[in-house]
Formats: C-alpha cells, structure tokens, sequence
C-alpha cells in the first residue's frame, strides 16, 4: 500500500477544504507514492518525534499541528524546522498534518474530548459558509433512481443529519442529434421529446469531483445536461468548535473535576462560580477565544478553550463559565483519534503513539 492510501483516506474524513486560511495542512515533507511501512502520530513534531520516528523505522509522520506553519524563507543550522526537515528528508520520511480541518470536522478532534466528557449529542458551533453547491440534473425518468442513487453514495444529498436528500420533478426535455452523436435515445437529426426527472442535491464542494464521477458512471446520456449552482448556505457538518449537552445537569465543581479527570488536566483557569447549572457546552480545543461570543449567543453554560488571555474572561460576566484548560492539554487526544481511526480503517499496518510529552508549558 502506497502513502497516498492513507492520505486520501485521510482527506476523506477531515477535507483540506475545511482547514482554516491561514493554515498549512496535508502533505508537507516527503513522496506519497512510496511503499507504506510504519506511522508515527504526533501532536507537535519536534526533532525528539522525528528521531523516534527514525528510531521505529517509520516512513510516515502524521501531526496535529503542521511542521511548515509561517512561511519559512531560509532553511538554515540552528533552526528547529530545518533539522526535522533533514532527518525527514535522510531517512525517507514523509510529514502530514491535520490541523484545523480535523479541528473544523464534526467527528474531529472536539468530538473525541465530548466523548471523554459523555456528551453524544453535538452540533457544529459555527458552521462554515459557502462550501456547498447545488448539482441540478436531468436524466430520462426510467433511469432516475440509478442516477440519484450513485449520487448519494458518492456523498451528495448531505443536510445536517439527515442524508439521501433531494428533490426530484418530472418535465419533458427536447434534443436533437447531430450526425456525430451516437444518442442514448431518439434518432439523429430529428427533434425528440422525452419524460425526465429533475434531480436536486446539495453537496459540498471537496466531494464534487467524486459526484461527477458517480455522475458521468450512472447517466445514460452521452451528453449530460447539468447544472451547478454555489450556495451560500452554511455547511453543518464542517465549522469551528462544537456545542453539545449533558443528559444530567452538574454543577460547576462537578464539571470541573470531570473535566479533570477525563482529560488528564493538571490546572484549569476560570472565571468565578456563578452557581450556574452545567447542562450546555460549547468547546473548541485549541486557541479559541475568537469563539467566546458565539458560544455566549448559543446559550452554552460553560465553554471550554485554551489560549485566553487576561480580558477573555471579563467577557462573559454571569452569562456563562469560562474555562482555559491548556492548549497541549486540550488537544493530545489527537493521537488517540488519529490511532482509531486509522486502525479500523488499515488493521493490517502499524500505526504508533508517539511518546515524546512536547508541551512546552510546564506547571511548578
């Protein structure tokens, strides 16, 4: 199996598409088209992981935050990219992240700490906008069940929770074909008419080269009349952060410990108790003060984020608890999550945890 098996399936569950702009995910050092052997998962990849990539015999690292994140203008002895990059690059090491795309998809990161937390029941936060297009299409009515079913299994019909969806009405299409045509249906040079299905789905913009795959597979037409159409709907299976709810309440005390002992956090910052009932939780793993208003808006009774500073947590007054559980703290689950999801996917390869600690914060 090649590299590239890995980063498309990758790809598949956590799009490019998703990452935030100023980010820097996917494949950053290395040839994907090399023979898979053994994957390190990191958080950070520090020279320390990428020597214990090398000490295991690994050809692949996949991180959490990327090695190549501000643009690099030299690549000189003493910086810390330039040694990972070359101990990659002596040993035949491909380097791929999954920064914000993981961070912005439904079953990503965030999801894996409400799993921690018992929360099952969540939602995007902050859904992002124009990433979905509307594919209209039209095909001879005794084939539309074929043709909209390949769309739905190559990932169109997408709303929310709910999948299959689309709207569908009959007409009568007219076409004439020419002498060079070789028609599915009627006769060359003369006028046809024939009963057609509309056919409306909505998908996001990263599967739409696999739907027109589906699409030009499952037509009969040698022509296919279609339309594309960009939407400005929010996508809400991809956006920042997530809020979610407990079956039971808690009060802040009891939340805190949980918080604690699930996710193995050594301080947690905060604002005051308000003896406020813990029911609604809004949480972005990660520097997430940017979501501190929104999860305010959406009702949350406490949001979870790390990265605050001093005047974050005057913002949310009475209305909510505010907690700063670490960035380092907040997202090494990613190893976790990248291993079960790799694992189910590829159980004849090897995939290790890496266990360099490189949170560079220490508490005293």
């Amino acid at each position: 199996m090649k590299i590239s098996a890995i980063v498309e399936y990758l790809e598949s569950i956590s799009p490019l598409s998703c990452q935030e702009d100023y980010d820097n995910c996917g494949l950053l050092v290395g040839d994907d088209r090399i023979e898979f052997q053994k994957a390190l998962l990191c958080l950070d990849l520090t020279e320390m992981v990428m020597e214990e990539a090398v000490r295991h015999n690994c050809n692949l690292v996949i991180s959490h935050h990327p090695l190549i994140f501000h643009g690099l203008k030299k690549l000189t002895t003493g910086l810390p990219e330039a040694a990972v990059i070359k101990l990659a690059f002596i040993h035949n090491i491909a380097v791929y992240a999954m920064h914000t795309n993981l961070d912005n998809t439904l079953n990503g990161l965030n999801s894996f700490i409400f799993s921690k937390l018992g929360i099952t029941k969540f939602n995007i936060l902050t859904p992002k906008p124009g990433m979905l297009l509307k594919l209209s299409v039209f095909c001879p009515v005794g084939h539309t069940e074929k043709v909209r079913e390949a769309l739905f299994g190559a990932g169109a019909g997408h709303i929310g929770q709910y999948d299959c969806c689309s709207f569908n009405v009959e007409g009568k299409g007219t076409f004439r074909a020419s002498d060079t045509a070789n028609p599915f249906i009627g006769e060359k040079n003369k006028l046809h008419v024939e009963k057609e299905t509309r056919v409306e789905v909505i998908c996001a913009r990263y599967v739409l080269p696999a739907i027109m795959k589906a699409l030009r597979e499952s037509h009969p037409y040698e022509e296919i009349a279609y339309d594309i159409y960009p939407l400005e709907n929010s996508n809400a299976l991809c956006g920042a952060g997530l809020i979610g709810e407990f079956e039971n309440t808690l009060d802040e005390l009891e939340f805190l410990n949980l918080v604690k002992n699930k996710l193995d956090i050594p301080v947690i910052r905060h604002t005051a108790f308000r003896s406020l009932v813990i029911k609604k939780v809004a949480l972005c793993t990660g520097s997430g003060s940017f979501l501190i208003h929104e999860a305010i808006r959406s009702g949350a009774d406490v949001y979870l984020t790390a990265d605050l500073k001093y005047h974050d947590f005057f913002i949310p007054g009475n209305k909510m608890l505010l907690l700063d559980i670490g960035h380092y703290e907040s997202e090494q689950g990613v190893k976790e999550w990248l291993y079960a999801a790799l694992i189910e996917k590829f159980p004849n390869f090897a995939f290790l945890i890496s266990e360099v600690n490189t949170n560079p914060v220490h508490y005293f």
